[in-house]
This record gives C-alpha cells, structure tokens and sequence, in this order.
C-alpha cells in the first residue's frame, strides 16, 4: 500500500507525497502534462526538443546541473506521446536545492537563438543517430504513419522528420513553453524521506508565487475507427534480416479494456512461459525473435506484435504461425490458470518497482494524470487479478478483428 498525500496550490500546481523512511534520499518528479500529441503537424518534435531545452540554465542558475551536482543529486528527464517529465535525486538534506531549481526553470526560463540552435543541432543529431544511420531506425515511422490516419500518434516522440526541428523559430519555442510549461499543466510528487510537512512548506516557497498561466484546451483529432486491413512493403536492401510487423487499435491507458489487452499480450510473449514461446520459437526456426507488447497511451493506441524472421524463412509461413496463435485466443483457448499466473508476474513486477522511491515518484505522477488520482495505483493489480477467460476471448476478438490490422512487411526481401 502506498500512502498518498496531497495538496494543491493555488495557481494549479499539485503537490503528490509519499513518505519513505527506508531511504536517506528523495526524489523530486515533476511531470508537465505535455507530449507529442500536443504538436501541430509541421512542429512534430517539439516536447522532445523542450526536454533539451529545459536543462539549459535561466540568468539566474546558468547551467542546471552543477548546483544539483554540488548537493550530491542527479536529474535526467523523458518524453512521451502524452507527457514530459523530469527528476531530481538528492540526499534529504539538501532537498531543497531541488525546490529552488525546479522553481527557477518554471518560472524564469529564457530562450537565446545561441541556445535553441544548440539544441536544435543536439536534437537533429539524435535524430539522425537513431533513426536514419542505424538498421530499422525508420520503422517505427512508417508504422505510425501506416497505422493511424489522423492521430497525432501518427508521429514519433523524436519527430516526423528533422526538419521539423530545423524550421524551429524562437517565437515558436517561447509560445510552446508559456502554453504549456506552467505550475497549472504541473504534477509535482515528492517520495522519500522527508514529511508531508515538509514538502507542502518547500512547495509553497518555491511555488506558490508562480503565476498559473495559460490554459490551453486541448483539442486532439480521434483516430477513425479503421475499416480495413492495411499493408506495406518495405524494401531495405542495409538490413540484416526481414521483419514482421502487425498492429492493432486498442483502448487507452484508463480504459476498463487496458489491462485485459495488457495480459492478452503477456500469455503470447511475456517469457518462456508463453505462446510465441513455446509453440513458435522453440518448434520452429522461423522466428529469431517474436514479441507483442501494448503502447500504454493515455488515447487509444496499438498492440503490436513484432517478429524477426530467421535468415531464408518463408515470410507466409511464418505470419501464418503469428495469425494461428491469434485465433487459438479468439477461438477461446485459454484458461483462467494461465491467466492468473501472468497476473502473478504483473504483481511481482509491480512490487519490485514500488521499493524504489524515485519510481513511486514518477508512477504516483503519471497515476494521477491517467485517471485523476494518484492513489489509484493501491487498485490497479485488482483490475488484473479480476480478469477472467470470457473478457480474454471477447477482448481479443475485438482487438483482432482483420478490418482492425495493420502489417507490415520490412527488410531486405521486399
């Protein structure tokens, strides 16, 4: 059970805490209620970029890091489609030295063009590491693109393409950070030793003073529901072997459908124990690798199911041997002991991240963006503990419909 306090400030700043005494330390979590699906189509990259730009010091603290570094403490921050966050660790003593950090990139941030070019070419760089110099970078791309229509998951968190990035204008980066980089679009959590008490007296001081901000009303265009089967080819002669992608539309993040998916995704890849496993991988050398995972977006994402086939393999056969799997669950071929035991993986996972302080922190953040209240995250093992064959089966149906597939054929063969 993780306790949970809470108060929020006046200018819309909330404030989530959890006290841990087992640790010295404290993490400081503050999550910004932005991501990729907040940019306009030719700005994709933009929260990433922001990631970057965050960590460039104001006039008043220069350089971000070497203050948290002094205190003993660390920082590091990531992007999503739904959100950006950012950490501080410290020692408890010197917590507030985080306070006074964050708060003074909240509220006094300033952007150079020597700056934003800095980061633009940082940003641009990573880009082309990870997406245009190495096997496979631009996969995930196409998938997005093949997959959704109108979504703004149509685009990577890194962006669509980098001169998205390149095209930035200062003007735009000052209007993005007012817009969204606010004590009113802000879940601050703070996890580890150091009281209620504390933290609410530390928030008020180094909070309370900025000004709410801008509202802006998200208004994010819904993915159609798909009509038909899609599929590509991809011919990439630098690959080293084939790929097999398919994806299917799901629910989001805090629908009731989630963890049903979720589990519908461990019994076929979570381990050795499971189907792709043991009835594809070990039976036959098709597969170098088969896995299937869900996105986990706040709106209805994808399922995927991603496999590598062996050098020479029959690409037919081997989708096929992924379509027999999918259809032994919609024929309703599995039992409420399967069930249960990957939900007993779930809850052990669950336990052994929830003795780290700084991953409550993000978690107890990201909680309360998700469905409102932190201390949804006590109940959120029970909604995998209930789940029983008949919603497998009927979720599984539905997820697996062919008018609801998209495949993707990608590697050297095509």
């Amino acid at each position: 059970m993780i306790e949970v306090k809470s108060l929020r400030l006046p200018n819309g700043l909330l404030l989530l805490h959890h006290h841990d005494k087992s640790t010295q330390m404290v993490a400081v979590n503050i999550l910004y209620d932005v991501g990729a699906r907040d940019e306009q189509p030719m700005r994709t990259g933009m929260a990433h970029l922001f990631e970057h730009l965050m960590f460039g010091g104001t006039a008043n603290i220069p350089n971000f890091d070497t203050p948290l570094q002094k205190a003993g403490g660390e920082s590091n921050a990531w992007t999503s489609s739904d959100l950006t966050n950012f950490y501080d660790i410290l020692p408890a003593q010197n917590i507030e030295t985080a306070f006074w950090l964050e708060s003074d990139r909240m509220s006094n941030m300033t952007f150079s063009r020597q700056s934003l070019d800095v980061q633009k070419g940082v940003v641009v760089e990573e880009f082309k590491q990870r997406c245009v110099n190495v096997p496979y970078g631009d996969l995930d791309h196409i998938l997005r693109d093949t997959a959704f229509t109108t979504h703004p998951y149509k685009w990577p968190v890194i962006g669509r393409n980098f001169n998205d990035i390149e095209n930035v204008t200062l003007d735009e980066v000052q209007d993005f950070f007012h817009n969204h980089y606010t004590p009113g679009n802000a879940i601050l959590c703070v996890s580890g030793n150091i009281t209620f008490e504390q933290a609410a007296q530390l928030t008020i001081k180094w909070f309370g003073n900025i000004a709410h901000g801008t509202t802006v009303k998200r208004n994010i265009p819904a993915e159609p529901a798909q009509q038909s089967p899609r599929r590509r080819q991809i011919c990439r002669s630098d690959v080293p072997q084939n790929i097999i992608v398919k994806a299917f539309h799901m629910c989001g993040r805090n629908d009731d459908a989630f963890p049903v998916c979720d589990i519908i995704s461990d019994l076929l890849a979570n381990g050795n124990s499971a189907r792709f496993f043991k009835n594809v991988l070990l039976k036959t050398d098709l597969f170098s690798d088969l896995d299937a995972a869900v996105w986990g977006s706040i709106d209805p994402g994808l399922f995927v199911i991603k496999g590598k086939l062996a050098p020479g393999a029959d690409t037919d056969k081997a989708e096929t041997l992924i379509n027999t799997e999918i259809k032994k669950l919609t024929d309703g071929d599995v039992s409420q002991y399967e069930i249960d035991k990957f939900a007993n993986k779930v809850e052990s996972r669950e336990c052994f991240e929830n003795i780290s302080y700084a991953e409550k922190a993000s978690k107890l953040c990201y909680q309360q963006l998700v469905t409102g209240n932190a201390g949804d995250i006590n109940h959120e093992i029970q909604k995998y503990r209930s789940i029983t064959t008949e919603q497998v089966v009927s979720e599984a149906k539905k997820l697996f419909d062919t008018t609801n597939e998209t495949t993707l054929l990608y590697g050297p063969d095509f």
